[in-house]
């Protein structure tokens, strides 16, 4: 029996095991895994341990990995899969959680699970790492239960990577990767830490925008001056800096950087039909932040803008007195922090070398520049016309009824570019956490719904792949 014909029997499982599904989730939800703090180590270790003895039961070959830091959670499939065409996938989740602070906000106990009815009428399990991510990552698990349960085997073959450290910047697991390039390396990386479109549109993440921060710091005169002295004749490095930084946009809103754009691609026309579609609208995205005009590029949706397209930010600006009162001084030295979200084949190297270059033509006599670095990371995309976004658009289809949309992300997820540059996989970003899921925030929610139909939808998408 194929995978799409089980998939029937698998769905139905899905349904009749739910109540056993949040009881093994809210198992997992109870573990204070906090990883951030070093007096939760144990927890994060017990939260490991828990997800190897799951991943174990479901006949997985598992093993808890060290690190300097939290482990990472391995677990292989062990039994012949697929039909030999069919990818070979690396699912990649985290067992680790934000700190709960401030715990007075919370209605109830964070770690304490619980179904709650919403005054729209909808279920939602409430606790710190109900969305993000195990609520999620365990929608993979239970799509995999479902189908041992029913066939006797997991239709793909499948190797798991859950981490403990996403939530305090995944240190470890980079050298983690690197290191077991060969064990982990797969045709296809599956991730379930993303949202969908809306509580009825499901969404795939197509791009993640990749990043370059860079810190400038000038010097002019050797010490702060007296405005009154001096005003007039000696250089102020806040004018030096302010006219470089005005100088980064052009009227339209461009990039005025020469190269800034070399790599960056087109959307096809069909992706920017669907997106046109949404309905993002200043009204909608703008206005609960007190805004009204879009100010990105002119003549660009204000979801490209958001998403699909690079851009260029001042972060912050530092220079002369910013205390209480009056100090009249010119400064001798002022400092930005400006960072630069990437797409398409943008290279972050030169994207960072152009930009140092841009400040460096535009300094006067008697200014010099100091550059710092925070990051240097490439963007991310998935081709649109990749044979497993297609069939993960499908299957999604089939289960929420209706066009799974193809979406950037304005964020980056630094790893997912490592998945590309360091295993050679693409990744499908498929994830079902709702707008208003609180996640980072007290109160922390899952739709009762989206945890269920996550289920059915990963049991739809590894039959489609498995096919």
């Amino acid at each position: 029996m194929t995978a799409l014909q089980a998939l029937p029997a698998v769905l139905d499982r899905i349904d009749r095991d739910l109540d056993a599904s949040l009881d093994r989730l809210f198992a997992l939800l109870r573990i204070q895994s906090v990883s951030t703090d070093p007096a939760y180590a144990p927890q994060c270790r017990k939260a490991a341990e828990h997800v190897a003895n799951d991943l174990a039961g479901l006949g997985f070959e598992t093993s808890v990995r060290p690190t300097e830091g939290h482990p990472v959670v391995i677990g292989k499939s062990t039994e012949k899969a697929g039909n030999g065409g069919a990818p070979r996938v690396l699912f990649y989740g985290h067992y680790d959680v934000q700190p709960v602070d401030p715990l007075d906000l919370w209605k109830s106990p964070p770690f304490e699970p619980r179904i709650e009815t919403i005054e729209d009428g909808r279920k939602i399990i409430v606790a710190r790492g109900a969305c993000d991510d195990k609520g999620q990552a365990m929608t993979f698990i239970e799509a995999c239960r479902a189908f041992k349960a029913v066939t006797g085997k997991i239709p793909l073959d499948v190797t798991m990577m859950i981490e403990g450290e996403e939530e305090c910047g995944s240190r470890h697991l980079f050298g983690f990767v690197r290191d077991n390039a060969q064990e982990l390396k797969r045709d296809l990386a599956l991730v379930c830490d993303t949202g969908m479109w809306d509580a009825q549109t499901p969404s795939i993440t197509t791009s993640l925008r990749g990043l370059v921060y860079e810190e400038v710091r000038l010097t002019c005169a050797d010490r702060d001056l007296h405005s009154g002295l001096f005003g007039g004749a000696a250089r102020n490095p806040i004018h030096v800096l302010a006219d470089i930084l005005s100088a980064l946009h052009k009227p339209d809103g461009s990039v005025a950087i020469p190269g800034f754009y070399d790599g960056v691609h087109e959307l096809p026309d069909d992706i920017k039909a669907d997106l046109s579609g949404l309905g993002l609208t200043p009204e909608k995205f703008l206005k609960p932040v007190g805004l009204k005009e879009p100010a990105g590029e002119r003549g660009r949706m204000l979801i490209e803008q958001i998403a699909t397209r690079p851009t260029a930010e001042v972060n912050g600006i530092i220079g002369g007195y910013t205390g209480e009162g009056a100090k009249t001084v010119i400064p001798g030295k002022a400092s930005a922090k400006v960072s630069f979200r990437l797409v398409g084949a943008q290279s972050p190297e030169k994207i960072r070398a152009a930009f140092r270059d841009f400040v460096r033509a535009r300094l006067p006599a008697d200014c010099t520049v100091e550059f710092g670095n925070f990051g240097c990371n490439p963007a991310f995309e998935v081709a649109f016309d990749n044979p497993a976004l297609n069939k993960a658009r499908a299957a999604l289809a089939e289960e929420w009824g209706r066009k799974a949309v193809t979406v950037g992300a304005g964020g980056s997820i630094p790893i997912v570019s490592d998945f590309k540059t360091v295993l050679g996989m693409d990744t499908l970003l498929v994830g079902f956490a709702l707008d208003d899921d609180r996640v980072h925030s007290p109160n922390e929610k899952y739709d009762l719904r989206c945890f269920h139909k996550g289920i059915r939808s990963w049991a739809r998408i590894m039959a489609a792949l498995a096919d």
